[in-house]
This record gives C-alpha cells, structure tokens and sequence, in this order.
C-alpha cells in the first residue's frame, strides 16, 4: 500500500477569503494564534517518536535558514532531494492550523515517516512533553537579536495574511517589549531553552555566529547529529544555504505560498537576513526605551547576544 504524501492538498486549494487575520489567545499565558488554541488538545498531545529532529526558534530567528542546513545534513548534502518539496511540506510546522482543506501540523506530522523533522516556535514549556519523556534524538535551537528579530516579524507580519494586522512601527516594539506578539516573550523563550540546554538534548545556535562563519556552525549541527561529511559536501551546503541562493530558491523561499495567504506586495519572506537591519529602524529615543526594559527583562541570566558582528 502506498504511503500517503505528508501535504495531501495543496495550498492554491484554500478558498479565496479563507485565509483572513486572526486574534491572539492564551495558553498559558502566551498569546497564540485563536487557531492554535482552538486545536490545543491535539498539540499538546502530540506523540514524539525517538527519532524525531525537532527545531525550535523564536519566529523570524533564522528558522528556514537551520531548516534547510539540518535537511541537507540529513540527505548528505543532495541538493535534489533537497528540493523534492518545499519547506512547510518536507518539515511540517507543528502547530500551525491552516484552514480547510488543508492539514493542520499535527496531521501532518504524525502521517510523515522517520526519520522526522519537524519544526515549532513554541516555547519550552509549551513544546509536547512527549519530546521529553521520549529523550528524543535532538532539539537544535535557534536565537537571534531581539532588535533584528523585532524588526523582521514586524514585516513578515504585513505580509503573513493569518498573523494579526501589526499596526505602525512605534506600536509594534511596544507590543514586543509587552510580550504581546504571537509566541508570546522573545525573552522568556531564549532565556528558557537556554536554561534547559544542558538538562536535555538541544543544540543552542546563534543567528549571529551562523552568519559570522557558517561552516564553523554547520560542523557543529552535523557533529550534534553524529553525521561526518567529506570537506566538499560540507562546502555545497554552506553554498546552497547561503542567504541569497536560498532566496532564489523556490523550495526554500516560501513563493510557493499563494497570495491569499502571504501579500507579496507587502515583503518577500525572505527580505535581508542581515545583522544590524534594526539600525535603519530604531530611533535613537526607541533605542534607549528598548536597551533599559532589555536590561530589566535579561537580568540574571548568562545567555548574551550581538546586535552587530
């Protein structure tokens, strides 16, 4: 019996007006899309298997980036099978429910075979338990800047058509700095996988070392993996996952994704990838506010960032 695609419909299939902003809910305390929370129950129980790759990051952290490297890793640098899907279908996004006929994460994953790679922007605490008590293979976790991140999701959320409409500029780093954007606490979710980094199996990455010397971090994915690759190998993955061959990459790039769910005209998905975009953002009057409330919510905790490189 054949076994069944991980996306059996494809997304031209929503209906045109199906797609349509949403409101944030609570789980726990953290504001996600009404959605997720409707379909809580099948999240939160969500059965882990041993081998499962699960990659967790904050959004807009450089997510497609360690997705792309991690599958490249897994397929011993093929470029072709790389290419077999795009993102969201080779890696399903766990929680996410798209609207009918479309599966939700869930669906998607548990029809996937293992090995799994999955991916999820929860936080730790809200991560299935069954990662845990499964000791599965590996969690590899993304940071980024919060001031580059705040940036970018303010413009994804333009364009991502199910996000909550993000309201100008000087509204929005105000809603990041109050915990307010879906997700919920950029803080609290870097500062807790780095607190559990050492009680379980999660391979901490920065957005900012990955661009300062991709190889280097790539050898540190593949050594986390337990996977050796000849110097060449390793080489073609730096070159396919570079920031502007992924962009003109439409496995990678998201341009699969119609209209109806992301406007094009508002960004590409794909914008900059840069260090220190934030700079052509930020006044200098936002720059203070956000260093002082950063320092009050980062106090106590060893974990450091870089805002230039």
């Amino acid at each position: 019996m054949p076994q069944e695609k991980p996306f059996s419909t494809k997304l031209d299939d929503v209906p045109k007006g199906s797609w349509v902003r949403g409101s944030l809910k609570s789980v726990e305390g953290v504001p996600l899309l009404e959605q997720i929370v409707d379909n809580w129950d099948k999240v939160a129980n969500f059965q882990a298997q041993p081998d499962d790759l699960l990659i967790a990051t904050y959004p807009k952290a450089g997510t497609t980036w360690i997705q792309e490297i991690v599958d490249l890793i897994y397929n011993d640098g093929d470029v072709e099978k790389a290419k077999r899907a795009p993102t969201h279908v080779r890696m399903p996004f766990l929680e996410m429910v798209p609207p009918p006929p479309l599966r939700s994460g869930v669906e998607n994953a548990s029809k996937m075979p293992s090995p799994r790679l999955i991916k999820t922007h929860l936080p730790f605490q809200l991560v299935p338990k069954s990662f845990w008590e499964h000791n599965c293979k590996v969690v590899v976790y993304v940071a980024r800047n919060a001031k580059d991140i705040v940036v970018s999701y303010y413009h994804f959320d333009w364009m991502n058509l199910a996000q909550p409409e993000p309201g100008p500029w000087e509204g929005y780093i105000c809603k990041f700095m109050e915990c307010q954007l879906g997700w919920g606490s950029w803080y609290d979710h870097v500062r807790r996988f780095w607190e559990e980094k050492d009680k379980h199996r999660i391979l901490y990455l920065f957005f900012e070392d990955m661009k300062e010397d991709p190889k280097r971090e790539i050898l540190k994915v593949m050594k986390f993996l337990d996977k050796e690759l000849p110097e060449e190998v390793v080489d073609k993955i730096v070159h396919h996952t570079s920031f502007q061959v992924m962009k003109d990459n439409p496995m990678a790039n998201y341009s699969s994704i119609p209209d109806t769910i992301f406007d094009w005209k508002a960004s590409t998905f794909m914008r900059k990838g840069e260090v220190g975009d934030w700079k052509n953002y930020f006044t200098v009057a936002q720059n203070e506010v956000f260093d002082e409330d950063y320092k009050m919510k980062m106090l106590g905790t060893s974990l450091k960032f870089r805002s230039k490189i």
